[in-house]
């Protein structure tokens, strides 16, 4: 088992074409990555359930003229089912969830050939921008053990990152795919609203601010598999144009002279990290060197009046997930069922007014609107994905006395003074100083990539954002391309890898 040495020099549509070609066999594709998660997972923690003899049954039956033919893949534990497989959602209340099908983006991804064959970890709920829940503990990041791979996508950019798989399911609520794609080196694109289904049972996920799709270790296979997953199922409330052509096309092609807009000023937050700057300035210069138009400038916003907007929605929409789930398992859900800070946040939905609610919906969905006249002016928009190089485990957690005080007023149910507790500071502000720029793009539902282009003098990857117009990735797939070729990222590996 696992011999096929050459696996991690490969993105996934390079391994698919050896497959067609008939120089590997699926199997050893399967066998190989089988090997890595045997060897790896163990200290990354990015895989939380295998599915082996599903893969198995899935690869005798995968279709040979498939564009992923016999790739290795994996699924995110949220927002993805798998029919016979549990879907925990990161959760202890969700142990016994167990979806009776496939959601229709897993059967995009079957139908592309991509043979899933697990389930990577994430935060509860997929609420925070690392990966570090009490039921699974925290990923690692293949570049440095102690640091976060981010989230809520981490496992899936950890594994990836460790060439595991060269791609794995992602989705991004408020950065979930650019968070971890920064913090692990990789490529990860945020499709416009609408482009790819949520499914079903999520068919507004967060209000329409949450959507599917992959981090990746090259452009192409994100512009491949958008390809084979993008356009609605029925009954989806939101819907974008169609491209043109295949995003898959746009690699390669030339983008053209752009006008692209940068700020290092941060848009929710209050703090960019030194490193984070420099890194800026450096990819300013390269495009600049591309032959593009940059200019220093930004959309402006009352980041205030948005954080607590989007505290609010989350807020009621985890009140509401609890619900439902009480209702799909048939039990009561208590305090000790959750995190604190994730049945602080419901209580906090459970208390909030209807009217409340939809006005904090209606300042998100302003956002759109707001920025748009930005776009008709700018390409892109380019800032650092994160305020900060990848932080080390833990750093984002409340502090000793914040996490006894949701502890004690989560048991209590006190949502009053959870409130408060909730909009201080030192949590709150805390976790938008780490996230001051990709959370923009969910509320106004552009596309946008975080492009793996520099790293500190310590070795960690500093991910560059760049935010396109509203159903526009063709424009950024072309971009990123360019990038790609001019400084190329796929064969810088991390100490951690398959191949070690």
């Amino acid at each position: 088992m696992g011999d096929f040495t050459d696996y991690g020099k490969y993105d996934g549509l390079g391994l698919a074409d050896l497959v067609r070609r008939r120089e590997v066999k699926p199997q050893e594709l399967l066998d190989e990555a089988i090997s890595r998660i045997e060897r790896l997972n163990p200290r990354l923690n990015a895989i939380v359930d295998t599915m082996y003899d599903q893969a198995r049954v899935q690869l005798a039956e995968d279709p040979s003229d498939a564009p992923f033919a016999g790739v290795p893949f994996l699924v995110k534990d949220l927002l993805a089912a798998c029919a016979g497989v549990p879907m925990r959602c990161g959760s202890r209340f969700c142990e016994d969830l167990v979806p009776d099908r496939d959601s229709e983006i897993v059967r995009r991804y079957k139908a592309a050939g991509a043979v899933i064959i697990g389930r990577t970890n994430t935060p509860e709920f997929g609420l925070l921008p690392v990966t570090e829940s009490r039921l699974y503990g925290p990923a690692h990041n293949p570049w440095e053990l102690n640091r976060t791979p981010g989230g809520s996508s981490g496992g899936a950019a950890a594994a990836v990152a460790a060439r595991i798989v060269p791609a794995a399911h992602g989705n991004d609520g408020a950065g979930s795919i650019r968070i971890p794609a920064s913090c692990c080196a990789l490529f990860g694109l945020k499709p416009s609203r609408g482009r790819t289904p949520v499914g079903l049972d999520h068919r507004d996920a967060w209000q329409g601010m949450s959507c599917s799709h992959v981090i990746s270790l090259s452009v192409r296979d994100s512009a491949a598999l958008l390809d084979a997953t993008a356009g609605p199922e029925p009954g989806d409330l939101y819907r974008v144009c169609p491209p043109t052509r295949p995003f898959l096309s746009e690699i390669g092609r030339d983008p053209g002279r752009l006008r692209i807009a940068f700020s290092s000023q941060p848009l929710l937050g209050d703090y960019v990290h030194d490193d984070c700057v420099r890194a800026l300035e450096t990819t300013v210069q390269l495009c600049s060197e591309l032959g593009h138009e940059v200019e220093e400038a930004a959309p402006v916003l009352d980041g205030e009046s948005l954080r607590i907007a989007l505290l609010t929605m989350i807020a009621g929409e985890i009140r509401a997930d609890i619900e439902e789930l009480e209702e799909v398992l048939d039990r009561d859900a208590g305090s000790r069922d959750f995190e604190p800070a994730t049945w602080a946040l419901g209580l906090l939905g459970s208390e909030t007014p209807a009217s409340v609610f939809v006005n904090a919906v209606r300042t998100l969905h302003h956002t759109g609107r707001q920025i748009a006249p930005f776009f008709d002016t700018y390409d892109a928009f380019l800032t650092p994905t994160l305020a900060a190089p990848p932080v080390v485990i833990g750093a984002l957690k409340p502090s000793g006395v914040e996490s006894m005080a949701l502890d004690v007023l989560s048991g209590l149910n006190a949502s009053g003074i959870l409130n408060a507790v909730l909009r201080t500071e030192s949590i709150t502000t805390m976790l938008f100083d780490f996230i001051p720029y990709t959370p923009l793009a969910n509320m106004s539902g552009h596309p946008a990539m975080s492009v793996p282009l520099e790293w500190n003098e310590e070795g960690l990857p500093i991910g560059m954002h760049f935010m396109g117009r509203f159903g526009d990735e063709a424009t950024l797939f072309r971009l990123a391309s360019q990038l790609e070729e001019a400084h190329p990222w796929f064969h810088r590996l991390p100490p951690l890898h398959g191949a070690a």
